[in-house]
Protein backbone atom coordinates (compact mmCIF):
# COMPACT_ATOMS: atom_id res chain seq x y z
CA UNK A 1 0.00 0.00 0.00
CA UNK A 2 1.43 3.35 -0.78
CA UNK A 3 0.41 6.52 1.20
CA UNK A 4 1.74 10.39 1.42
CA UNK A 5 1.42 11.95 4.81
CA UNK A 6 2.42 15.01 4.03
CA UNK A 7 -0.62 15.10 1.28
CA UNK A 8 2.10 16.60 -1.40
CA UNK A 9 0.77 13.76 -3.56
CA UNK A 10 3.57 12.65 -6.52
CA UNK A 11 4.46 9.89 -8.25
CA UNK A 12 4.33 6.51 -7.56
CA UNK A 13 7.03 4.80 -5.47
CA UNK A 14 10.01 3.36 -6.68
CA UNK A 15 10.16 -0.45 -5.22
CA UNK A 16 13.26 -2.38 -4.43
CA UNK A 17 14.82 -2.17 -7.46
CA UNK A 18 14.14 1.86 -8.36
CA UNK A 19 17.05 3.57 -9.57
CA UNK A 20 18.53 7.32 -8.92
CA UNK A 21 17.45 8.53 -12.38
CA UNK A 22 14.06 7.52 -12.23
CA UNK A 23 13.52 9.75 -9.14
CA UNK A 24 11.60 12.99 -10.04
CA UNK A 25 11.87 16.05 -7.60
CA UNK A 26 8.12 15.96 -7.35
CA UNK A 27 8.30 13.12 -4.37
CA UNK A 28 6.98 9.77 -3.79
CA UNK A 29 4.49 8.28 -1.98
CA UNK A 30 5.30 6.10 1.63
CA UNK A 31 5.35 2.21 1.37
CA UNK A 32 2.77 0.61 4.11
CA UNK A 33 2.58 -2.57 4.80
CA UNK A 34 0.75 -1.95 8.51
CA UNK A 35 -1.98 0.61 8.49
CA UNK A 36 -2.65 2.64 11.33
CA UNK A 37 -5.24 0.50 12.05
CA UNK A 38 -3.36 -2.73 11.82
CA UNK A 39 -4.67 -4.12 9.17
CA UNK A 40 -1.65 -6.33 7.32
CA UNK A 41 -1.72 -4.69 3.33
CA UNK A 42 -0.15 -6.34 -0.23
CA UNK A 43 3.09 -4.61 -1.74
CA UNK A 44 4.23 -6.89 -4.41
CA UNK A 45 7.87 -5.43 -4.15
CA UNK A 46 8.21 -5.22 -0.51
CA UNK A 47 6.16 -8.69 0.50
CA UNK A 48 8.63 -10.88 -0.39
CA UNK A 49 11.07 -9.34 2.03
CA UNK A 50 9.03 -9.99 4.93
CA UNK A 51 7.20 -13.07 4.05
CA UNK A 52 9.64 -14.48 6.47
CA UNK A 53 8.70 -13.30 9.11
CA UNK A 54 6.60 -15.77 11.50
CA UNK A 55 3.82 -14.51 14.05
CA UNK A 56 6.79 -15.44 17.08
CA UNK A 57 8.89 -12.79 15.14
CA UNK A 58 6.51 -10.44 15.47
CA UNK A 59 5.89 -10.72 18.66
CA UNK A 60 9.07 -10.63 19.14
CA UNK A 61 9.03 -7.43 17.31
CA UNK A 62 6.43 -6.02 19.49
CA UNK A 63 7.98 -6.19 22.64
CA UNK A 64 10.95 -4.80 21.26
CA UNK A 65 9.10 -2.00 20.59
CA UNK A 66 7.52 -1.85 24.16
CA UNK A 67 10.74 -2.30 26.08
CA UNK A 68 12.68 0.54 24.52
CA UNK A 69 9.94 3.14 24.58
CA UNK A 70 10.00 1.67 28.31
CA UNK A 71 13.75 2.43 28.69
CA UNK A 72 13.00 6.05 27.06
CA UNK A 73 10.47 6.46 29.60
CA UNK A 74 12.37 5.72 32.21
CA UNK A 75 15.51 7.95 31.19
CA UNK A 76 13.45 10.81 30.53
CA UNK A 77 12.15 10.23 34.41
CA UNK A 78 15.61 10.11 35.90
CA UNK A 79 16.38 13.14 33.83
CA UNK A 80 13.37 15.24 35.54
CA UNK A 81 14.73 13.24 38.74
CA UNK A 82 17.96 15.02 38.72
CA UNK A 83 19.84 11.64 37.95
CA UNK A 84 20.75 12.46 34.00
CA UNK A 85 21.88 15.71 33.04
CA UNK A 86 19.90 15.54 29.81
CA UNK A 87 18.08 13.09 27.46
CA UNK A 88 17.26 12.80 23.67
CA UNK A 89 13.52 11.20 23.83
CA UNK A 90 12.68 8.74 20.87
CA UNK A 91 9.46 8.63 21.40
CA UNK A 92 7.19 7.94 18.29
CA UNK A 93 10.49 6.75 16.46
CA UNK A 94 10.40 3.27 17.62
CA UNK A 95 9.27 1.62 14.37
CA UNK A 96 12.40 2.91 12.27
CA UNK A 97 14.63 1.95 15.19
CA UNK A 98 13.85 -1.49 15.34
CA UNK A 99 12.41 -2.32 11.99
CA UNK A 100 16.12 -1.21 10.87
CA UNK A 101 18.25 -2.34 13.52
CA UNK A 102 16.91 -5.91 13.39
CA UNK A 103 17.59 -6.81 10.14
CA UNK A 104 21.38 -6.24 10.87
CA UNK A 105 24.15 -8.66 11.08
CA UNK A 106 26.33 -9.10 13.89
CA UNK A 107 29.41 -7.97 11.47
CA UNK A 108 27.55 -4.56 10.21
CA UNK A 109 28.07 -1.93 11.42
CA UNK A 110 26.36 1.20 13.05
CA UNK A 111 27.23 4.43 13.49
CA UNK A 112 24.18 6.45 15.16
CA UNK A 113 23.22 9.58 16.43
CA UNK A 114 22.48 10.81 19.61
CA UNK A 115 18.84 9.01 19.20
CA UNK A 116 19.14 6.10 18.90
CA UNK A 117 19.34 4.32 21.94
CA UNK A 118 16.74 1.22 20.74
CA UNK A 119 19.37 0.69 18.06
CA UNK A 120 21.36 0.59 21.09
CA UNK A 121 19.36 -1.98 22.99
CA UNK A 122 19.05 -4.24 19.70
CA UNK A 123 22.80 -4.16 19.56
CA UNK A 124 23.07 -5.90 22.68
CA UNK A 125 24.59 -2.80 24.25
CA UNK A 126 24.41 -2.53 28.26
CA UNK A 127 21.39 -0.80 29.86
CA UNK A 128 23.70 1.31 32.03
CA UNK A 129 26.06 1.93 29.52
CA UNK A 130 23.16 3.43 27.55
CA UNK A 131 23.07 6.25 29.49
CA UNK A 132 26.31 6.43 30.71
CA UNK A 133 26.82 9.58 28.83
CA UNK A 134 23.83 11.14 29.91
CA UNK A 135 24.53 11.19 33.35
CA UNK A 136 28.00 13.09 32.49
CA UNK A 137 29.99 9.83 33.83
CA UNK A 138 32.30 8.92 30.54
CA UNK A 139 32.79 10.80 27.17
CA UNK A 140 32.01 7.11 25.72
CA UNK A 141 29.41 5.05 26.83
CA UNK A 142 30.65 1.16 25.33
CA UNK A 143 33.62 -0.71 24.08
CA UNK A 144 32.46 -0.18 19.84
CA UNK A 145 34.15 -3.30 18.37
CA UNK A 146 32.06 -5.41 21.23
CA UNK A 147 28.77 -4.57 19.38
CA UNK A 148 29.91 -3.00 16.23
CA UNK A 149 28.16 -0.18 16.69
CA UNK A 150 29.82 3.30 17.55
CA UNK A 151 28.95 5.58 20.29
CA UNK A 152 26.69 8.22 20.46
CA UNK A 153 27.79 11.22 18.35
CA UNK A 154 26.55 14.05 19.03
CA UNK A 155 27.98 16.43 16.39
CA UNK A 156 25.31 16.44 13.76
CA UNK A 157 25.66 14.20 10.95
CA UNK A 158 29.59 13.53 11.02
CA UNK A 159 28.51 10.06 11.85
CA UNK A 160 27.61 9.34 8.00
CA UNK A 161 31.28 10.28 7.35
CA UNK A 162 32.48 7.63 9.72
CA UNK A 163 30.16 5.03 7.92
CA UNK A 164 31.06 5.63 4.46
CA UNK A 165 34.75 5.41 5.65
CA UNK A 166 34.24 2.08 7.34
CA UNK A 167 32.42 0.97 3.87
CA UNK A 168 35.26 1.96 2.12
CA UNK A 169 37.71 -0.07 4.33
CA UNK A 170 34.55 -3.12 4.22
CA UNK A 171 35.50 -2.93 0.09
CA UNK A 172 39.21 -2.97 0.61
CA UNK A 173 38.66 -6.08 2.35
CA UNK A 174 36.33 -7.66 0.48
CA UNK A 175 34.05 -8.40 2.94
CA UNK A 176 30.32 -8.65 2.48
CA UNK A 177 29.62 -6.83 6.09
CA UNK A 178 27.80 -3.27 5.32
CA UNK A 179 27.94 -0.11 7.45
CA UNK A 180 24.68 1.71 8.33
CA UNK A 181 24.47 5.45 9.90
CA UNK A 182 21.19 7.00 11.61
CA UNK A 183 20.69 10.77 11.27
CA UNK A 184 17.42 13.25 11.23
CA UNK A 185 16.09 15.06 8.67
CA UNK A 186 17.50 18.60 10.07
CA UNK A 187 21.15 16.23 9.81
CA UNK A 188 20.78 16.45 5.66
CA UNK A 189 21.25 20.29 5.38
CA UNK A 190 24.89 19.26 7.05
CA UNK A 191 27.41 19.94 4.74
CA UNK A 192 28.87 16.33 6.31
CA UNK A 193 25.87 14.53 4.92
CA UNK A 194 25.96 15.83 1.95
CA UNK A 195 30.25 15.20 1.84
CA UNK A 196 29.46 11.31 2.53
CA UNK A 197 26.78 10.67 -0.01
CA UNK A 198 29.17 12.34 -2.82
CA UNK A 199 31.78 9.82 -0.97
CA UNK A 200 29.58 6.86 -1.12
CA UNK A 201 28.31 7.11 -4.72
CA UNK A 202 31.39 7.52 -6.23
CA UNK A 203 33.16 4.57 -4.87
CA UNK A 204 29.79 2.53 -4.62
CA UNK A 205 30.58 1.52 -0.80
CA UNK A 206 28.54 -0.53 0.93
CA UNK A 207 26.67 2.09 3.45
CA UNK A 208 23.08 2.50 4.19
CA UNK A 209 22.28 6.31 4.89
CA UNK A 210 19.15 5.81 7.44
CA UNK A 211 17.59 9.09 7.69
CA UNK A 212 14.73 9.57 10.73
CA UNK A 213 12.50 12.11 9.25
CA UNK A 214 11.10 12.97 12.48
CA UNK A 215 9.78 16.32 11.08
CA UNK A 216 11.41 18.39 13.29
CA UNK A 217 15.34 19.54 13.50
CA UNK A 218 15.08 21.09 17.33
CA UNK A 219 12.31 24.02 16.51
CA UNK A 220 12.30 24.14 12.50
CA UNK A 221 10.20 22.01 10.73
CA UNK A 222 11.31 19.91 7.19
CA UNK A 223 9.49 21.72 5.27
CA UNK A 224 11.36 24.65 6.17
CA UNK A 225 14.65 22.51 5.04
CA UNK A 226 13.13 21.05 2.16
CA UNK A 227 10.79 21.79 -0.60
CA UNK A 228 10.97 18.26 -1.61
CA UNK A 229 10.80 14.84 -0.16
CA UNK A 230 14.30 14.22 1.52
CA UNK A 231 14.21 10.66 -0.12
CA UNK A 232 14.39 13.17 -3.60
CA UNK A 233 17.54 14.70 -2.64
CA UNK A 234 19.65 11.13 -2.77
CA UNK A 235 18.94 11.13 -6.96
CA UNK A 236 21.26 14.16 -7.01
CA UNK A 237 24.13 12.01 -5.97
CA UNK A 238 23.26 9.22 -7.90
CA UNK A 239 22.06 7.36 -5.14
CA UNK A 240 18.41 5.11 -4.76
CA UNK A 241 16.65 5.68 -2.22
CA UNK A 242 12.78 4.42 -0.76
CA UNK A 243 10.43 6.57 1.31
CA UNK A 244 8.65 4.49 3.67
CA UNK A 245 5.96 4.97 6.42
CA UNK A 246 8.66 4.71 9.74
CA UNK A 247 6.13 4.00 12.09
CA UNK A 248 5.52 0.67 10.53
CA UNK A 249 8.13 -1.97 11.47
CA UNK A 250 7.93 -4.35 8.64
CA UNK A 251 7.74 -1.53 5.47
CA UNK A 252 10.96 -0.37 7.75
CA UNK A 253 12.45 -4.08 8.06
CA UNK A 254 11.37 -4.50 4.70
CA UNK A 255 13.30 -1.37 3.26
CA UNK A 256 16.38 -1.83 5.06
CA UNK A 257 17.04 -5.16 3.67
CA UNK A 258 16.97 -4.31 0.16
CA UNK A 259 19.39 -1.85 1.09
CA UNK A 260 21.72 -4.45 2.54
CA UNK A 261 20.94 -6.80 0.04
CA UNK A 262 22.32 -4.40 -2.74
CA UNK A 263 25.42 -3.49 -0.45
CA UNK A 264 26.32 -6.96 -0.01
CA UNK A 265 25.56 -7.86 -3.72
CA UNK A 266 28.15 -4.91 -4.89
CA UNK A 267 25.16 -2.25 -5.45
CA UNK A 268 26.39 0.32 -3.89
CA UNK A 269 24.56 3.07 -1.04
CA UNK A 270 20.76 3.32 -0.22
CA UNK A 271 19.15 6.23 0.95
CA UNK A 272 16.21 5.38 3.24
CA UNK A 273 13.98 8.31 4.60
CA UNK A 274 11.52 6.86 7.44
CA UNK A 275 8.55 8.97 7.84
CA UNK A 276 8.17 9.32 11.64
CA UNK A 277 7.52 11.69 14.13
CA UNK A 278 9.20 12.70 17.31
CA UNK A 279 6.49 12.77 19.87
CA UNK A 280 8.92 14.70 22.40
CA UNK A 281 10.75 16.77 23.22
CA UNK A 282 14.33 17.09 21.00
CA UNK A 283 15.91 16.61 24.23
CA UNK A 284 14.83 16.88 27.62
CA UNK A 285 16.17 20.89 27.83
CA UNK A 286 13.28 21.84 25.11
CA UNK A 287 9.92 22.58 25.37
CA UNK A 288 8.08 21.57 22.16
CA UNK A 289 4.90 23.35 23.08
CA UNK A 290 6.93 26.43 22.20
CA UNK A 291 6.81 25.71 18.05
CA UNK A 292 4.90 22.86 17.72
CA UNK A 293 0.74 22.66 17.05
CA UNK A 294 -1.01 20.55 19.52
CA UNK A 295 -3.08 19.37 16.66
CA UNK A 296 -0.08 17.71 14.81
CA UNK A 297 0.74 15.84 18.31
CA UNK A 298 -2.66 14.36 17.97
CA UNK A 299 -2.96 13.59 14.29
CA UNK A 300 0.62 11.35 14.67
CA UNK A 301 -0.51 9.91 18.02
CA UNK A 302 -3.47 8.14 15.92
CA UNK A 303 -0.32 6.45 13.39
CA UNK A 304 1.58 5.32 16.96
CA UNK A 305 3.97 2.27 15.68
CA UNK A 306 3.15 0.28 19.12
CA UNK A 307 -0.70 0.52 18.55
CA UNK A 308 -0.73 -0.55 14.74
CA UNK A 309 1.52 -3.64 15.75
CA UNK A 310 -0.75 -4.82 18.72
CA UNK A 311 -3.41 -4.02 16.37
CA UNK A 312 -1.84 -6.45 13.82
CA UNK A 313 -1.45 -8.92 16.58
CA UNK A 314 -4.54 -8.90 17.95
CA UNK A 315 -6.29 -9.80 14.23
CA UNK A 316 -4.30 -12.05 13.57
CA UNK A 317 -5.22 -13.68 17.15
CA UNK A 318 -2.20 -13.16 18.55
CA UNK A 319 -2.55 -10.87 21.34
CA UNK A 320 -3.27 -13.22 24.39
CA UNK A 321 -3.14 -12.31 27.80
CA UNK A 322 0.19 -14.12 28.11
CA UNK A 323 2.00 -12.51 25.99
CA UNK A 324 1.32 -8.90 27.29
CA UNK A 325 1.81 -10.18 30.46
CA UNK A 326 5.29 -11.37 29.40
CA UNK A 327 6.07 -7.92 27.63
CA UNK A 328 4.89 -6.01 30.69
CA UNK A 329 6.99 -8.03 32.98
CA UNK A 330 10.24 -7.81 30.43
CA UNK A 331 9.69 -3.99 30.17
CA UNK A 332 9.64 -3.88 34.14
CA UNK A 333 13.11 -5.48 34.37
CA UNK A 334 14.62 -3.54 32.07
CA UNK A 335 13.39 -0.36 33.90
CA UNK A 336 14.64 -1.80 36.79
CA UNK A 337 18.13 -2.73 35.51
CA UNK A 338 18.21 0.86 33.49
CA UNK A 339 17.21 2.73 37.11
CA UNK A 340 19.50 0.63 39.50
CA UNK A 341 22.55 0.94 37.21
CA UNK A 342 22.25 4.58 36.29
CA UNK A 343 22.05 5.44 40.52
CA UNK A 344 24.79 2.97 41.28
CA UNK A 345 27.16 3.92 38.63
CA UNK A 346 30.21 4.84 40.29
CA UNK A 347 31.41 8.32 40.01
CA UNK A 348 34.55 8.20 37.70
CA UNK A 349 37.91 9.18 39.48
CA UNK A 350 39.91 12.62 38.39
CA UNK A 351 42.52 11.48 36.56
CA UNK A 352 40.32 9.46 34.41
CA UNK A 353 39.95 12.51 32.22
CA UNK A 354 43.21 11.41 30.78
CA UNK A 355 42.76 8.11 30.18
CA UNK A 356 41.81 6.76 26.31
CA UNK A 357 43.01 10.01 25.17
CA UNK A 358 46.14 8.52 22.61
CA UNK A 359 46.49 5.09 22.61
CA UNK A 360 50.24 5.28 23.12
CA UNK A 361 51.88 7.35 26.07
CA UNK A 362 52.43 11.00 25.10
CA UNK A 363 54.89 12.91 27.19
CA UNK A 364 52.63 16.68 26.17
CA UNK A 365 49.36 14.47 27.84
CA UNK A 366 51.91 13.11 30.58
CA UNK A 367 52.93 16.26 31.95
CA UNK A 368 49.53 18.07 32.19
CA UNK A 369 48.43 15.26 34.45
CA UNK A 370 51.46 15.44 36.25
CA UNK A 371 50.42 18.95 36.97
CA UNK A 372 47.01 18.17 37.87
CA UNK A 373 48.06 15.45 39.91
CA UNK A 374 50.22 17.47 41.89
CA UNK A 375 47.34 20.36 42.15
CA UNK A 376 44.90 17.55 43.80
CA UNK A 377 47.81 16.30 46.20
CA UNK A 378 47.20 19.85 47.51
CA UNK A 379 43.99 19.24 48.45
CA UNK A 380 45.20 16.43 51.27
CA UNK A 381 44.92 13.55 49.07
CA UNK A 382 48.12 12.41 47.54
CA UNK A 383 47.48 8.96 47.59
CA UNK A 384 44.23 9.09 45.82
CA UNK A 385 45.95 11.25 43.06
CA UNK A 386 49.08 9.15 42.64
CA UNK A 387 47.12 5.94 42.39
CA UNK A 388 45.20 6.98 39.25
CA UNK A 389 46.59 5.07 36.25
CA UNK A 390 45.90 7.99 33.81
CA UNK A 391 46.89 7.83 30.44
CA UNK A 392 49.07 5.59 31.04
Amino acid sequence: MLTDESGQGGTPAGGPGNRAEHQSGTGRNLVQLITPAGERVSHPEYDPWVQDVTDEQLCSLYEDLVVIRRIDTEATALQRQGELALWPPLLGQEASQIGSARTLRDDDFVFPSYRDNGVAYCRGVQLTDIVRVWRGNAAGGWDPYTVNMATTQIVIGSQTLHATGYAMGIQNDGADSVAITYFGDGATSEGDVNEAMVFAASFQAPVVFFCQNNHWAISEPVRLQSHIHIADRAAGFGIPSMRVDGNDVLAVMAATRVALDRARRGGGPTFIEAVTYRMGPHTTADDPTRYRDANELEDWAAKDPIRRVKALLDRKGLLTQELEAAVQQKADAVARELRSGCINMPDPAPLDVFKHVYNSPNSWLDRQQDHYSRYLASFGDPAGAASEEGAR
